[in-house]
């Protein structure tokens, strides 16, 4: 008991019995006003009990953890390494999630030709793609930039 009656512990005794004064006064005060018609009042008039009971639970909590009867919260246990085993859901395939085969739509798939390009090279900008049409003769390769414009 002799940790709590330090000159910290007694501010925050006399603040705590303030709060808890201040928040019955408060209450009789709306309850006043609840009284003489203002309707609005009534809820007030439950709020401040309300916060002078959580006053009063806070404080007594941190009265027992300073005298070290109430545990403390355990603390988490980090993961030994890495994320841990992954989640895997089985969803069922429908016509929204099916895949569209590459073939039917010739720009999706070049954009996924450049997409995967840009995968293999990690420093590479979509100017720098190379294009399909870069191995034919004479024809200057197509980038991002100039698929954008053709469209």
């Amino acid at each position: 008991m002799r940790p709590l009656l330090t000159p910290r512990w007694l501010a925050g005794h006399t603040l705590a019995v303030v709060m808890v004064l201040a928040s019955g006064g408060l209450t009789w005060w709306q309850i006043t006003r609840a009284m003489g018609g203002n309707v609005l009042s009534f809820g007030y008039a439950f709020f401040w009990p309300a916060f002078a009971g959580f006053v009063v639970l806070i404080w007594v909590r941190e009265m027992r953890l300073a005298l070290g009867r109430a545990p403390a919260k355990p603390a988490e246990k980090a993961p030994s390494t890495g994320f841990g085993r992954p989640v895997v859901t089985n969803r069922p395939v429908t016509s929204a999630t099916a895949a569209v085969p590459a073939d039917d739509d010739p720009e999706l798939a070049e954009y996924n030709r450049l997409l995967a390009w840009l995968a293999a090279h990690p420093g590479a900008r979509p100017a720098d793609y190379p294009g399909e049409r870069a191995d034919e003769p004479g024809q200057r390769p197509q980038n991002a930039q100039q698929m954008q414009e053709t469209s």
